[in-house]
């Protein structure tokens, strides 16, 4: 499937399967198209090419309200002037349901959703905790066949965000409703995501489980999304040493890694087998709770590591990595890769 707005592409060439009970991350950053791709999915876009099936059915030219799929957003869209099970059953009342069929249903949400008793209630009196469970509840109601939320938490507080996330985990998985969930957080798209498809400028660059998607990125891009934002370039020997030297002989690659897999070692010594060592100066000190996060200014880069001690700017220092830690990409000269896009 593509979309375009105007002359502008936006989407290119999107491919993508949910299987039934799934829940599926759409992950990436700001201008990526992940919401334009769930907006088309919704009937609010309407694609340039391809296809949109749901259960094998062809939806693609129908209205949103003829799709069978219900979206949650990202403010909620709660009808102020309406009590919580006026909004849980607006969807309901929008489809010609009668007035017990409504008030059953609405009632099976509010056991659902932890929230009985809460129905007679103003929706202006709720945190944004139950706001949530209330826009969930309204878009669940109808039982949609696709349920698409998009950044349904990105307004709440980091607690609450927390469980919340678990909660609607657990909720999905209970009543095997599938999903297609919007984040640019990608913790909550490891924590919520049965695979995760990393959008980029309108492409998505990888597809698959959470697990195979932190442990084994398919591109630098990839990678530095998902918290290997440690880049330096080195080159790869034909036996398989890595150097930092770009003098050196062999293939030049960038090693990405992430900051807690680092060690910073302060009192010398060589570079082990199994280990990349890179010399450098502490440039920056950051206090993170249990230790301290320390920029360090090597040969090659800046980069990020972890101690449990603190060590003063200016020291001598040097970043160690376990070798099966470092994700490497191939570079096509020395001193070409400038490090991970922005994510």
């Amino acid at each position: 499937m593509s979309v375009a707005y105007g002359g502008t592409r936006v989407l290119t060439n999107i491919t993508l399967d949910v299987a039934r009970g799934e829940l599926v991350a759409l992950l990436g950053s700001s201008g990526c198209g992940k919401t334009t791709l769930l907006r088309s999915i919704a009937g609010f876009v309407m694609p340039q090419a391809g296809r949109i099936r749901v259960a094998g059915r062809d939806i693609t030219a129908l209205p949103p309200e003829k799709r069978g799929t219900a979206m949650m957003f990202q403010s909620y869209a709660l009808w102020p002037h309406m009590t919580v099970a006026g909004n849980i059953g607006y969807g309901l009342k929008m489809r010609g349901a009668g007035k017990d069929q409504i008030a059953r249903r609405v009632d099976e949400m509010l056991t659902l959703l932890q929230m009985r008793g809460f129905g007679p209630r103003p929706v202006t009196q709720l945190s944004g905790g139950q706001r949530q469970r209330v826009a969930l509840g309204r878009a669940l109601a109808v039982d949609p066949s696709l349920l698409l939320l998009d950044e349904p938490m990105s307004n709440l507080d980091y607690k609450v965000r927390i469980e919340l996330r678990h909660e609607l985990r657990a909720l999905q998985k209970r009543i095997g409703i599938t999903a297609v969930y919007v984040t640019h957080d990608r913790e909550e798209a490891l924590t919520l995501a049965d695979r995760i498809a990393v959008l980029d400028a309108g492409h998505v660059v990888q597809y698959g489980p959470p697990e195979k998607i932190f442990h084994e990125p398919a591109s630098a891009f990839v990678a530095g999304f998902m918290g290997a934002d440690n880049a330096i370039a080195l080159i790869r020997g034909r036996d398989g040493t890595l150097s930092p030297s770009q003098a050196a002989d062999g293939e030049p690659v960038t090693a990405h890694f992430r900051s807690d897999i680092a060690r910073i070692d302060t009192a010398g010594g060589a570079q082990g087998a199994a280990e990349l060592r890179l010399p450098g100066e502490v440039v920056q000190t950051l206090y993170v709770g249990q230790g301290y996060r320390y920029r360090v200014r090597t040969d090659g880069a800046d980069v990020w590591a972890h101690a449990s001690h603190r060590i003063d700017e200016g020291a001598p220092v040097a970043v160690v990595v376990p070798r099966d830690a470092l994700l490497l990409f191939p570079r096509a000269a020395p001193n070409a890769d400038r490090g991970a896009p922005g994510g």
